[in-house]
C-alpha cells in the first residue's frame, strides 16, 4: 500500500509549504480540479522541485466523448505525471480510446477509472445510476479492466470485491481515509488504514487529517508506520 497526500488547500503557496513539510518522505501527491486549473503545469513543476522523486497523480476525472477524453489523455503525457484517472460512466469505448491513444509511448502515466464518488451515499447513488453502489462500482471495474486501464479510484469497502472480479494486480486507489478515526467531513464512505489493509488497497488517498494537522510530517510518518 502507498500514500497519497491531498494537496486541497486554497492556495499554490499553502500547498507547497505543506509539500516542504513533507518532502523526505517517500510519497505521491494528488494535484486534484481545483488546484490545477488554479496553477496548472507550474504548479507540478514546483512540486518536482521540491522533490524529483514525489510521484504526481493528476485528478481531473475525464469525462466527455471518447475522441476528447482522448486527446485529453495525450495532452496530460506532457505534464510529467504519473498517474491520472477518468471517469468510467464515460463507457467503454472512451476507455478504450483512452488507451489506444497512448499506446505509442513508451513510459505512460498509471491511468485508473473512477466508479462510484466516496460522496455519494446509496440512495443518491441510486437515484443517479439506477443501482446500487457496490454492484455499479464492480460493474464500472470490469469494464475498465476489460478496456485494458490499470485500476480504479474506488472506496475502500469495494476494493477486495473488485479485485476478484478483475484481477488480484488490477489497482485500487480510494479516497476518503480517515487514518485514526477522524470526523469524515464531505465524505460518505469513510474508512481505516486498518480496513484498507484489510481489503487489499494499492494507494490511500488522505487529505484533510494531514493538511490540517499541527505537524503534518508526524501525521505521514504516523499513517506509513502502520503500513
Amino acid at each position: 500500500m502507498q500514500l497519497c497526500v491531498a494537496l486541497d488547500l486554497p492556495s499554490q503557496e499553502e500547498n507547497l509549504a505543506l509539500v516542504e513539510k513533507i518532502k523526505h518522505y517517500p510519497l505521491w501527491l494528488k494535484v486534484g480540479l481545483r488546484s490545477y486549473i488554479r496553477d496548472g503545469k507550474p504548479f507540478i513543476d514546483a512540486i518536482k522541485t521540491i522533490n524529483p522523486e514525489f510521484k504526481i497523480f493528476l485528478d481531473l476525472k475525464l469525462y466527455d466523448i471518447p475522441n476528447t477524453m482522448a486527446d485529453a489523455a495525450e495532452s496530460i503525457m506532457s505534464l510529467g505525471v504519473d498517474m491520472f484517472n477518468v471517469h468510467a460512466s464515460a463507457g467503454r469505448k472512451a476507455m478504450r480510446e483512452v488507451m489506444k491513444r497512448l499506446e505509442p509511448y513508451e513510459h505512460r502515466p498509471i491511468v485508473l477509472a473512477v466508479t462510484a464518488l466516496t460522496s455519494f451515499e446509496e440512495n443518491e447513488f441510486s437515484h443517479v445510476y439506477n443501482e446500487g453502489i457496490a454492484a455499479k462500482a464492480d460493474r464500472f471495474a470490469q469494464d475498465a479492466h476489460e478496456a485494458g486501464l490499470d485500476g480504479v479510484v474506488c472506496s475502500a469497502y469495494e476494493s477486495n470485491s473488485i479485485k476478484s472480479l478483475t484481477s488480484e494486480t488490477f489497482l485500487t486507489l480510494t479516497p476518503g481515509i480517515r487514518p485514526f478515526g477522524e470526523d469524515a467531513g464531505d465524505q460518505e464512505r469513510v474508512a481505516t488504514i486498518e480496513t484498507a489493509k484489510n481489503e487489499k488497497v494499492d494507494f490511500i488517498v488522505v487529505g484533510r487529517p494531514i493538511y490540517k494537522a499541527a505537524d503534518p510530517a508526524q501525521v505521514v510518518e504516523k499513517i506509513l508506520a502502520e503500513f
